[in-house]
């Protein structure tokens, strides 16, 4: 288990103190926020820097999270493979072996065989470019978008066919999204998994939007998820590479982000232990 801090949980943070507080909060590794690393690259630091800066505390890059929108179409993907490329070149010179995919709402109003088709066929583009890096992607689904279920994400990872392709294990948007339990996580063969999103939450109400921090604000233990289950059906995969503790919430933003990063570590060790 390569316990990891995630750059979500510390979002009012930018790189360097990151770095530097997942060191002094007793963290192996860390998961960017791409906006963070993108904004650190274009005030003029370099990947090489951060590289050193990361040896220095002996910490290591496990994920960079995330690209997004992959299912747009157009301009906006040109975009994505601009970013795409940004991206996969620093996580090379930093040695993060894994980046994130994320497909949105933005085919959903096509009928879903379409929008699945042209999502797969750019994940297809991007995952080729970071086949030139040696980069990794996974796969994250989104509870309210079309691609919301381990099984859709399965597909897509059949689909696209290529082997620097696999998922990430995300407990709240896999159970919000309402078609994935432990028991389906725990058929998966380990080598497809490429992180673990330690998390707990509510589930949206019946009526209403997706308002995604107020449904995740809350701290392993304290939401609707069985975390346990979750952890266990995981650890039954044989899975031991990277957990990462995700806490996307406005509450939790204002806390000292030093007590937020040792307590979601706490309870990340202690329920997966």
């Amino acid at each position: 288990m390569i316990v990891t801090m995630h750059g979500l949980s510390t979002m009012h943070c930018n790189v360097a103190t990151e770095v530097r507080m997942a060191r002094e909060t007793g963290y192996e590794g860390i998961e960017f926020v791409e906006g963070k690393l993108l904004r650190y690259l274009e005030q003029g630091f370099t990947a090489q820097q951060l590289k050193q800066l990361l040896d220095q505390h002996e910490i290591r890059a496990t994920c960079i999270n995330a690209i997004k929108d992959v299912e747009k179409q157009g301009e906006t993907f040109e975009n994505v493979l601009q970013i795409t490329e940004t991206l996969c070149k620093t996580a090379q010179v930093i040695e993060c072996p894994v980046i994130q995919l994320v497909p949105f709402e933005g085919l959903q109003d096509l009928p879903y065989e379409e929008g699945f088709d042209l999502t797969c066929k750019n994940i297809c583009q991007i995952v080729d470019i970071g086949k030139t890096y040696g980069v990794k992607f996974q796969l994250e689904v989104i509870a309210w978008a079309p691609i919301h279920s381990l099984r859709q994400g399965l597909d897509v990872l059949q689909r696209v066919d290529r082997d620097n392709l696999g998922m990430v294990v995300d407990f709240w948007h896999l159970w919000a999204g309402g078609d994935t339990t432990p028991a389906d996580v725990a058929k998966l063969d380990k080598s497809i998994i490429c992180g673990v999103h330690f998390c707990d939450g509510k589930m949206i109400p019946t009526e209403g939007p997706w308002e995604e921090p107020g449904l995740r604000g809350y701290l392993a233990g304290e939401g609707d998820i069985d975390v346990k289950a979750w952890c266990e059906a995981v650890k039954s995969t044989g899975f031991d590479g990277t957990w990462s503790s995700e806490l996307l919430s406005l509450k939790h933003w204002e806390w000292d982000l030093w007590e937020v990063a040792r307590e979601a570590r706490r309870l990340m060790v202690e329920y997966a232990s």
